[in-house]
């Protein structure tokens, strides 16, 4: 229904939407998608995803790993990986920011550092992390404003679960100087920006869709500004996409939200500079039954998916594997979901091969060694 395309397939397969053609010859998107077609020569698809479960959780689209293939105490988030490896490029920005909100569907919340501890977990952007991170500066030191900034830093690091010594201390620091800066605040202050800039992506909705995330364009906005600030890793739940029933209404009010912000995201990339330097992944973590059900929906499908990348000095313009005649599974070049996230530890300049010490110190690799960067997208 969106970058994948079968017109040619029977009408239970094929769908209601037509394809266009895009920016790239011989590429097709769906015609809901005119903003994408126009970037295509900015992005690349990948139509044969495959290796994932029929987990409806978020868990190994972040972690490379099924809920089913947990042997340790928490496999850690990408994120808190890359935090671990690379560190803060500043002290008082967090390598890592998390823009899920709190979904009612409790697995697709994100997850954290896991057997890495505390430490590396993300600083979330909601709620009551960010109500803390509103004190911008800390003045004279009066005994309420010490007091105050106190309690604002014990719930902090409440909240990061820290369980040794060392992870708390270290939870206080971060916590202290998050807190005792603007500039994370600032970074996410979207009113800053021009009202044309904002036009562009699109507002969307806070509200949230169904037991899952809104559809809320002022938060790609936010994930562009924080990478600027210096900030590693973001990551964002974006809308509902469950449609076992109704598929082409959700999907007519859905893709033209999605197709604004995607669209105005990738082209920031290049026009601002951060091309070679941020990698931006959009996909879910299934994708849906080629045949149209009872209810006019589409049912969980784990054997393939399509996803879209850009930026991180890749190759662009390019669609890599194939499915077969009714998007059933991969016909040419199927490409593992931890290749993709093996592509995102290239591009940061981190081998996802190599082992990591888990919080008892027992080597462990990142990924399994058979999963390598996606040859196509190496950058150049």
């Amino acid at each position: 229904d969106t970058f994948d395309m079968k017109p040619e397939a029977p009408a239970e397969v094929r769908g209601e939407f037509k394809p266009i053609a895009t920016s790239v010859p011989g590429i097709e998107f769906c015609e809901l998608l005119p903003k994408m077609a126009m970037v295509a020569d900015r992005c690349s698809v990948i139509r044969s995803v495959v290796g994932q479960r029929d987990e409806h959780s978020s868990f190994q689209n972040l972690t490379g790993y099924t809920m089913g293939e947990v042997q340790r105490d928490g496999i850690p988030n990408f994120g808190s990986i890359v935090a671990q490896e690379l560190g803060p490029t500043d002290p008082v920005i967090p390598p890592f920011v998390d823009l899920f909100p709190s979904m009612q569907h409790k697995p697709y919340n994100s997850t954290g550092a896991g057997y890495l501890g505390s430490r590396y977990n993300q600083v979330r952007a909601d709620g009551e992390d960010l109500a803390a991170m509103r004190l911008r500066y800390v003045e004279n030191p009066q005994f309420s404003a010490r007091m105050s900034l106190l309690e604002q830093l014990d719930s902090y690091r409440q909240r990061v679960h820290a369980s040794s010594f060392d992870d708390m201390e270290e939870s206080y620091q971060r916590a202290f100087d998050v807190l005792t800066s603007s500039r994370l605040v600032e970074a996410m202050d979207v009113e800053r920006e021009p009202r044309e800039v904002l036009e562009r992506y699109g507002r969307g909705s806070s509200k949230h869709l169904g037991d899952g995330a809104p559809m809320w364009n002022d938060q790609l906005l936010i994930a562009r500004r924080l990478v600027e600030a210096g900030v590693r890793v973001v990551t964002v739940a974006y809308g509902f996409w469950d449609t076992h029933g109704n598929n082409f209404g959700h999907l007519k009010q859905h893709l033209p939200t999605f197709d604004v912000g995607i669209s105005a995201l990738i082209e920031d990339l290049y026009t601002r500079g951060l091309d070679r330097d941020v990698t931006l992944v959009v996909w879910g973590e299934f994708g849906r039954t080629p045949k149209i059900n009872d209810k006019a929906g589409r049912d969980h499908w784990a054997p393939v998916q399509s996803a879209i990348v850009a930026g991180g000095g890749m190759p662009t313009g390019l669609v890599i594997g194939s499915t077969d005649k009714t998007a059933a599974g991969a016909a040419d070049r199927p490409v593992h979901y931890r290749d993709v996230l093996a592509t995102i530890y290239h591009n940061l300049g981190i081998d996802s091969s190599v082992y990591i010490r888990d919080a008892t110190q027992r080597p462990v690799r990142i990924l399994p060694d058979s999963n390598r960067p996606i040859r196509e997208l190496l950058s150049t």
